[in-house]
């Protein structure tokens, strides 16, 4: 099945697109939006530009596209035919379990005769933080609500210690350890899909509007290490 992934950037997207792929989908696209007015993906804070780094590293085309709020519907399902429009049978997401996100998904894909495909459903959340280390993923936060943590987070790597570390905030039963709640995001920097490391080498912590955000402007593509990829 000929299949695009909407691609945030993140660990959840990365890591399904990555489940989609061991699967046996032909990925054939990534799919991201960017705000019209910062040129950052939507959410993630990051630039533009870094997420065609990613693209690059991985192999995959990159299909991107600047939308407002207004306009993000809209601009959604004008990907949606021009996937279908060239031969696209489904949509890979990292969504996990938020069901007004799922149902809104599946109802737009359904639309265009797509169909809507969710690896990481109903998993269980820490399992799959777990499995995005394991697997040797690499990312860091670049986003995080200020309510709940401090500048120490931004621009920390996503490893075991920073799994260990999230079980104090667990207290809060709205807490969910993958931040799909909006806690925190990241940015995948290295793993198995990647033929090629982004290496980042320059970023600011910058708070605004509640939210703190690693900023990063400068990276570059370098080469993997041999015996980094995971077999």
């Amino acid at each position: 099945m000929k299949v695009a992934c909407l691609w945030s950037g993140g660990k959840d997207s990365c890591l399904a697109c990555w489940k989609a792929i061991a699967g046996g989908l032909d990925v054939r696209h990534l799919v991201n939006f960017v705000s019209a007015e910062s040129g950052r993906a939507s959410f993630h804070g990051v630039r533009r530009e870094l997420v065609c780094m990613q693209s690059e590293a991985v192999g995959i085309p990159l299909i991107q596209r600047e939308t407002t709020w207004e306009s993000y519907e809209k601009v959604y399902r004008g990907v949606m035919h021009e996937l279908r429009e060239t031969g696209i049978d489904g949509l890979v997401t990292g969504d996990m379990g938020l069901p007004e996100g799922r149902a809104w998904v599946e109802g737009i894909c359904s639309e265009f005769g797509l169909r809507a495909l969710m690896p990481l459903w109903g998993l269980v959340p820490e399992e799959v933080l777990r499995g995005f280390v394991d697997e040797g993923f690499e990312a860091i936060v670049v986003c995080l609500r200020a309510d709940l943590f401090d500048g120490k987070w931004l621009g920390r790597k996503v490893d075991e210690q920073f799994i260990t570390d999230l079980q104090d905030f667990r207290r809060d039963p709205s807490f969910h350890i993958c931040g799909e709640n909006g806690e925190y995001h990241t940015f995948v920097v290295d793993g198995p899909i990647f033929q090629k490391r982004v290496s980042l080498t320059h970023g600011d912590k910058v708070w605004r509007e509640g939210y703190g955000f690693f900023d990063i402007d400068q990276a570059k593509l370098t080469q993997k290490a041999m015996g980094n990829e995971k077999a």
